[in-house]
């Protein structure tokens, strides 16, 4: 059979210049094509929605122009380019103003094997993954909390109430002076106990009745609550999306997490003239997560977002902002973001903070309803 040629099978499909685009934009990475002057001449789908802008706008522009000054991505390109083959950087802050602040990638350049002078970029995004880690994290840190809060409940709710008791019968017979100290001790009783009452909500395994809800509905709600309370004074604007489908939840306690998201945005702006508030809802795609409680795996597309143009959160915070008594306000307890943590994790959901000054932006992702799930799930 040596020298003989063998032809493909008539019924095998070829592969053209079609095919070969449709393929590119069906990966999830975003791949940028550039030239030996560093101009962008070709991007897929996933660039496009990377870098929020059209095709034929970036090819129009440097890749310098999307990326931050001085980025590592512009030297890594220079390397490729100098040694005619791939190199790689891991972990690179692509965020600008532009795209909504940080963006961290894995980057990958390789000369195209038959024009070495293009060079392709593939940007893998760490964002997903890093929000798994840390949603794991925090349904660790609610679990602990939750041990801890029934530990309270028994073990020091008991003693106060004696403790209160026994202060009450001396105030009785006590001297005005000794009067403000047994009011003293009943004062700080009474607050212990309201800090344990918060935290037993965290032990509280019953479980979650849900169903389909909209979440326009629930936002509205919440804002007519902030407007003529705590964020009186205070402009709230909406940005949602109306063909959003219903999401999978419990109403009651959507309304606890966005109600703690607004009230901690507008704590966060305080006295400012121009502060504002942005509720947003979009349709994106999701990653793929366990339920609590179910051997099923959910999509979660749907992306509701609290934005604030306040200070900010400092950055050493950022990683532990939903731990338990983690909080940047001096009076506050630190478990109201603990909290909305642990019921959209026992939702089979995310939720994630991004912030830089003016612009801090609390993100939570919610399966949707699609009508074949059990109104009752495990939290």
């Amino acid at each position: 059979m040596e020298g003989r040629r063998v032809s493909a099978p008539a019924n095998r499909p070829r592969t053209g210049a079609g095919a070969a685009e449709a393929v590119l934009n069906a990966l999830p990475h975003p791949v940028v094509c550039v030239d030996e002057e560093g101009r962008i001449v070709d991007v897929n789908v996933s660039a496009e929605a990377f870098f929020e802008t059209s095709a034929n706008t970036l090819r129009r522009h440097h890749i310098r122009e999307f990326v931050p000054f001085g980025s590592p991505l512009i030297q890594l390109i220079d390397q490729a380019r100098e040694r005619g083959a791939p190199v790689n950087e891991y972990r690179v802050d692509l965020g600008t103003p532009r795209n909504g602040g940080e963006r961290i990638v894995d980057i990958h350049v390789a000369p195209l094997h038959d024009k070495p002078e293009i060079l392709v970029l593939v940007l893998q995004e760490r964002t997903i993954a890093d929000k798994m880690d840390r949603q794991l994290t925090h349904r660790s840190a609610a679990r602990s909390v939750t041990a801890l809060a029934a530990m309270l409940a028994h073990e020091i709710k008991n003693p106060l109430s004696g403790i209160r008791g026994a202060a009450q019968l001396l105030e009785q017979s006590a001297s005005d002076d000794d009067r403000a100290l047994t009011r003293l001790i009943c004062d700080e009783a009474d607050r212990i106990v309201k800090l344990v009452d918060r935290m037993e909500v965290f032990s509280d395994e019953r479980p979650i009745e849900r169903e389909a809800v909209n979440i326009h509905a629930v936002l509205e709600h919440v804002k007519r609550i902030a407007q003529t309370g705590f964020a009186r004074g205070l402009r709230i604007v909406e940005d949602y999306d109306p063909s959003l489908p219903p999401v999978f939840a419990n109403r009651d306690q959507l309304v606890q997490v966005f109600l703690n998201l607004v009230k901690n945005a507008a704590e966060a702006i305080g006295d400012a003239s121009d502060g504002e508030i942005m509720l947003s809802t979009a349709f994106r795609p999701g990653v793929r997560l366990s339920v609590p409680g179910s051997s099923t795996r959910v999509s979660l597309p749907l992306q509701f977002t609290v934005r604030d143009n306040g200070p900010g959160v400092p950055e050493d915070l950022l990683p532990h902002l939903f731990d338990p008594f983690v909080t940047t306000k001096p009076t506050g307890s630190g478990l109201g973001l603990a909290l909305v943590a642990k019921i959209v994790g026992a939702h089979g959901g995310i939720i994630e903070c991004e912030s830089q000054p003016r612009r801090t932006s609390f993100r939570v992702l919610m399966p949707m309803f699609t009508g074949g799930e059990s109104r009752r799930a495990r939290s």
